[in-house]
């Protein structure tokens, strides 16, 4: 079942993750957005973040779960930028994504199920 986040990015400028290889690097509201849907919807940056790791199989494979239908649309809102995104995936792994892309620039606002 999707379920709808609301998630602000109150200073997008910092809004990086630890690792700039696999941060954000998009500006603005669209093109992050975009660059959240894409890390939901394919295993490309969780296997990027894998390979970092001295034994990647000691990472936990639910951390890999994708989700093709993810939608991610974002929007300026004075100063911050707000993401919707609807996705089935678990919540872990969309705070996992999150800290990989955003660091703890991120705040979640609103969950809500259809």
């Amino acid at each position: 079942m999707a379920v709808t986040y609301t998630i602000a990015l109150p200073e997008p400028a910092q809004a990086r993750g630890d690792d700039p290889a696999l941060a954000f690097s998009a500006h603005g509201a669209d093109g992050l957005a975009q660059q959240l849907e894409q890390a939901l919807r394919s295993d490309q940056l969780f296997q990027a973040w894998c390979r970092q790791h001295e034994d990647p199989d000691d990472v936990d494979p639910l951390l890999a779960a994708t989700d093709t239908q993810a939608c991610v649309t974002g929007q300026q809102d004075e100063l911050r930028i707000v993401l919707n995104v609807t996705t089935s995936l678990p919540s872990a792994v969309l705070r996992h994504r999150l800290r990989l892309l955003a660091g703890p620039h991120w705040q979640l606002r609103e969950v809500r199920q259809p």
